[in-house]
């Protein structure tokens, strides 16, 4: 493994500005997911690491070189894209293999072998070891090709949202065994996705793009604290943060336009009267969608609540994140 660093990378096609002047180090060991919707830049800084594209520019950094005019095969990165990449002529034991049967790494036999079956165990394939790539689901294929990567041992593992095509309890059971085998490994590994869970629950550090540009780098619980702007709070969390005007509720700060509200921050019980519009029990907890003078609210409560839609319940905001009109917080 290794640290891989962009310092300074700039990426366009055309009057597109893809990645807009990036710097970020992925630490030796760390698992870091690049979060951000549709045309952030986050599928086009992993091209940039592996060398399918070449920075306008900037440098990337590898182990403590430059990469700049090296090709794929000589980065030593491994790397799963969204859509499967499988030889369907191929059978699965033989696409798993085909990595380290290349004249650059020459595994042996038996190593391969000990590979392939240790990762179809933890990937769940191991009875599909000799089934062609074309008669495998979408998930298996998926499952298949990320397993491809895993038998390698690269400076780095590049994941273009790889769990995106799976069901919601295989999703949520690799979710569990990627972060332990990073961890196990002590592998550098960098995800991309627009799934804030899997952020949250796989990710050492979380970088939040927008329109190319790196807006904040931290630790998951440092960028749901502390977002720096109002996209970043709109990230991260699931209710989504509520977005009222700053006034709706006394004491914000001079200036502030936006207040910033997540849902376990709304203190029950005194304050402004809102309305219960809808109550969700979940199980373990219970959603209330609440109207406080036309604005939609979301919170938590008991998860044997006797709230009912029409009820009134007093509310007052608790620990608020305040932002001005722009966007940016205000401390």
């Amino acid at each position: 493994m290794a640290e891989v660093a962009l310092n300074g990378v700039t990426k366009r096609f055309g009057s597109t500005v893809a990645v807009d002047d990036v710097t970020l180090t992925v630490e030796d060991g760390a698992f870091v997911v690049l979060l951000g919707p549709t045309g952030a830049g986050k599928t086009t800084m992993l091209r940039l690491i592996s060398g399918l594209e070449r920075p306008d520019t900037g440098d990337i950094v590898i182990g403590g070189r430059s990469v700049i005019g090296e090709t794929p095969a000589q980065r030593d990165v491994a790397m799963v894209f969204q859509q499967y990449s499988l030889y369907p002529h191929m059978s699965v034991r033989d696409n798993l293999a085909f990595p380290l049967r290349s004249p650059i790494l020459k595994t042996p036999e038996d190593e391969i072998r000990r590979k392939i079956n240790e990762v179809a165990e933890v990937l769940h394939i191991a009875h599909k070891l000799d089934n062609k790539a074309t008669a495998l689901s979408g998930g298996e294929m998926q499952r298949v090709s990320i397993g491809r990567a895993l038998v390698r041992d690269p400076s780095i593992y590049l994941m273009d949202e790889p769990l995106s095509s799976l069901d919601a309890k295989l999703r949520a059971d690799l979710r569990i065994e990627l972060k332990r085998i990073q961890a196990s490994l002590g592998a550098t590994l960098l995800y991309v996705t627009h799934d804030q869970i899997e952020a949250m629950t796989m990710a050492t550090h979380i970088g939040v793009l927008d329109e190319g540009k790196l807006v904040q780098f931290g630790s998951p619980r440092d960028i749901y604290e502390n977002p720096v702007s109002l996209y970043v709070a709109s990230r991260l969390g699931l209710p989504r943060i509520n977005r009222l005007p700053a006034d709706i509720f006394a004491g914000a700060p001079s200036g502030a336009k936006t207040i910033g509200l997540r849902p376990e921050h709304i203190q029950q019980g005194e304050g402004m009267p809102a309305k219960v519009v809808r109550v969700e029990h979940l199980g373990d907890q219970t959603r209330l969608h609440l109207d406080l003078d036309g604005h939609a609210i979301v919170t938590l409560s008991d998860a044997h609540t006797s709230l009912e839609p029409g009820d009134t319940l007093a509310i007052q905001p608790r620990n608020a994140l305040y932002f001005d009109a722009a966007g940016a917080r205000i401390a």
